[in-house]
């Protein structure tokens, strides 16, 4: 089965990729793929990350193994298989190619092919200019504010008025510092 995958950026209106691969395919082949369709190196790490409802980051499948001692699974791109996580046209995922800023691609799988086989990836459509792979933290961080400027914001989809540092009305007598003298804290959890 082919898979086309379409790619979108919230830093570039006019940027968009289509990417054909089988199914079959390994997360580090649509990695490359989108990597070389974008026009940038291989050499920074990346994740693909399933997406739930609304863009929500669920599974992620990484380039390396960082060593988290999380206790949920690690799933490696050289090891995954793309059909092990996408099956239906409309699956969403993040790829996120920036992590210092965590700057990333929208993807959507527009269309599948059954019984058609694709032995390389390959880029059917290109528009657009890609948004810079790097960003220095500077340039990064005036974009924001510019962003937020032109919402009227402090941060994108951010409305920092007093309800956002809580309420003003602390009772003293709802925390009871006493009941912190009675807990277990030996294994780091409240």
């Amino acid at each position: 089965m082919i898979f086309t995958f379409r790619l979108v950026s919230d830093e570039s209106d006019d940027f968009m990729r289509e990417i054909q691969i089988d199914a079959d395919a390994k997360f580090i082949d649509l990695h490359d793929a989108v990597l070389d369709a974008a026009g940038y190196n291989r050499g920074q790490m990346s994740s693909f990350f399933i997406c739930e409802e609304g863009w929500e980051k669920g599974k992620e499948i990484t380039l390396e193994d960082m060593g988290n001692d999380s206790s949920e699974e690690v799933y490696l791109m050289d090891e995954t298989t793309l059909s092990d996580f996408i099956e239906d046209e409309g699956q969403r995922l993040i790829f996120t190619f920036d992590y210092m800023t965590d700057r990333s691609f929208f993807m959507e799988l527009r269309r599948t092919e059954p019984g058609q086989y694709l032995s390389e990836p390959k880029c059917t459509k290109s528009e657009g200019t890609a948004p810079p792979q790097e960003m220095d933290l500077d340039v990064f961080d005036a974009m924001i504010d510019a962003k937020a400027a032109k919402a009227g914001t402090s941060a994108p989809g951010l409305d920092l008025d007093d309800e956002f540092y809580g309420s003003t009305d602390f009772n003293d007598d709802e925390f009871d510092a006493g009941s912190f003298d009675e807990m277990d804290l030996s294994d780091g959890t409240l």
